[in-house]
């Protein structure tokens, strides 16, 4: 595995010689491994948790906890954790919590240190400090919290003078992320009284506050859904822990290998993907058929295989952001026009995503059109030649440029040590596809 901490500059994607035919164990999901720490944490009883993904995300928020004052025993070798609840209390680590770039964990331990008492600096690396968090923070005031982020910049360190989290009724804006309607959810049931959410304009990202919602009842919370656009979280029941909990496999890194296959007319079978999964990126099924690729899925088992042709399409991504790099690598390789709308939102991801995806596709030869919400890519194979791929710290442009050095010739990826964010092993995993 690559040693990130001490990682190379850059790492040479070989073209594929012949197609693969491999059996993949995806890691966990970071979406739901990290729901399932905090709601652990919160809950009444001790909890282990199963195939959790231990990435620096996670990392992340293990720590955390851990200074909040969560006792856990961690398995790294079994991919478990045993998470000792302590039924909404945390305590106050008296120095700053430090959150790299993990917009989870920024997002869902704002809310959660409003359930301590004193004052708490959640505080990241460069990249963190230029990511909105202001409507979190008007969400939080809505509420009555006592919060500011520092020097009025709407993106963090923030500063949280906690003394309890209260009920009541509050508005949050749905259009940059849907993280901030899960923060408060996901603490919501130790609040004083119950807290309705009215959202704001149309919910970016849906399905990630769906999984939200999901685990909370998987774990005895009361939380309902009275429109498209209020949810309201009752306290009467609070979280119980479960002796097992089994965090699905990541369905945003299964699409890299899945792409991999559809690209290069290969077969590659994925396991503990469930067809029910929580994640709304399972929607890159359903893209890959659309471009090309033949799916087939028996139980919590996804097997993707490649027709040697893909095709453009035209695709809002709204529900799934976070699918957007694969699949307009993809797209310079198909035959006619790709167009990816509605995803405005991932300007403020680890990197601006549009902006970052058609500088680097541009650079490899592809044909680009840069709008606001989304791309334009014109497919054109023949016209893909090698580059060295700059990932600006952002996992998934690392991740997804490597698929397209299975075709193209010289293509380095930068920086390959990103992916540790959400999938350290990536690369080691996706070399052995060559083998």
């Amino acid at each position: 595995m690559i040693d990130h901490m001490n990682a190379v500059s850059f790492i040479k994607i070989p073209v594929l010689d012949r197609p693969f035919d491999k059996v993949i164990r995806i890691p966990g999901s970071k979406s739901i491994t990290n729901r399932a720490l905090l709601i652990a944490a919160l809950a009444s009883g001790t909890t282990t948790l199963k195939n959790v993904l231990f990435s620096d995300d996670t990392e992340y928020m293990i720590n955390a906890l851990s200074m909040l004052g969560i006792g856990m025993d961690i398995d790294r070798v079994q991919n478990e954790i045993t998470v000792q609840g302590k039924e909404g209390i945390l305590e106050n680590p008296g120095e700053p919590i430090f959150i790299g770039n993990s917009g989870t964990c920024a997002r869902f331990l704002t809310t959660a240190v409003t359930l301590g008492e004193g004052d708490f600096v959640i505080d990241g690396n460069e990249r963190m400090r230029q990511r909105p968090i202001q409507d979190l923070v008007d969400g939080l005031k809505g509420l009555g919290v006592d919060i500011e982020t520092e020097n009025d910049s709407g993106c963090p360190p923030l500063l949280v003078h906690a003394s309890g989290l209260h009920g009541g009724v509050t508005n949050v804006s749905g259009a940059t992320s849907s993280q901030y309607l899960s923060s408060i959810l996901l603490s919501a049931p130790y609040a004083s009284g119950p807290i309705t959410i009215l959202i704001n304009g149309k919910l970016v990202s849906r399905p990630y506050v769906v999984m939200s919602t999901r685990m909370m009842q998987d774990f005895g919370a009361r939380v309902e859904w009275n429109t498209d656009n209020e949810l309201t979280t009752y306290t009467d029941v609070k979280y119980l822990a479960k002796d097992d909990y089994i965090i699905e496999s990541d369905y945003s890194s299964a699409s890299y290998f899945g792409a991999a296959a559809t690209l290069t007319g290969s077969h590659v079978k994925m396991t503990l993907l469930p067809k029910d999964s929580l994640q709304g990126d399972k929607a890159f099924l359903d893209i890959l058929q659309r471009m090309g690729a033949k799916i087939v899925q028996r139980g919590d088992v996804v097997e993707v295989t490649g027709t040697g042709k893909l095709r453009g399409i035209s695709v809002d991504m709204f529900d799934c952001s976070d699918l957007v790099p694969t699949v307009a690598v993809l797209a310079a390789f198909a035959e006619g026009t790709t167009r990816i709308t509605n995803v405005e939102n991932i300007r403020v991801k680890e990197s601006d995503r549009i902006a970052v995806l058609a500088t680097e596709l541009q650079k490899i030869g592809a044909n680009i059109i840069e709008y606001q919400d989304g791309l334009e890519i014109r497919g054109d194979a023949s016209a893909l030649h090698g580059a060295s791929i700059e990932t600006y710290d952002d996992h998934r442009v690392a991740m997804s440029f490597s698929v397209a050095g299975l075709k193209i010739p010289g293509i380095a990826i930068e920086n390959p040590s990103c992916v540790a964010k959400t999938y350290p092993a990536f690369f080691d995993e996706f070399m052995a596809l060559l083998q």
